[in-house]
């Protein structure tokens, strides 16, 4: 479910939201789906529950899930995350964009580069 990188130089909790984004966008972990207890996590990855816990407070705030006491955390719909995910998307699109243009890089040459990704990310 979960691979952690340790040469990756961001915090490992980051690597954890990062990853549970993944999975919530991908659809693997649904909506109003409960997400495993912070213990479990902890204990199948070998780290400490406080490392779990941030993440989810991260994910929490941006809106990827949300808590209900004494039951745990759950996967939030999706129409309370994605258009801002989607938001910031296009707006660091815009600027690599720009940065193209200013580099005199080709449209067609960038709209084939975006094809050849799609192409090997649906693979």
């Amino acid at each position: 479910m979960i691979v952690l990188d340790y040469q990756d130089r961001r915090p490992i909790y980051e690597q954890i939201a990062e990853k549970l984004q993944v999975l919530i966008n991908k659809g693997i972990l649904g909506e109003d789906e409960q997400m495993p207890s912070v213990r479990k996590l902890a204990m199948d990855l070998s780290i400490n529950p406080n490392t779990i816990q941030r993440a989810y407070a991260l994910l929490e705030s941006k809106g990827y899930i949300y808590p209900i006491k004494g039951r745990g955390n759950f996967v939030s719909p999706k129409e309370n995350f994605i258009s801002e995910e989607k938001e910031q998307f296009y707006r660091e699109l815009k600027v690599q964009l720009q940065q193209g243009m200013n580099m005199n890089i080709p449209l067609v040459e960038v709209v084939e580069f975006i094809k050849k990704i799609y192409k090997e990310e649906t693979s």
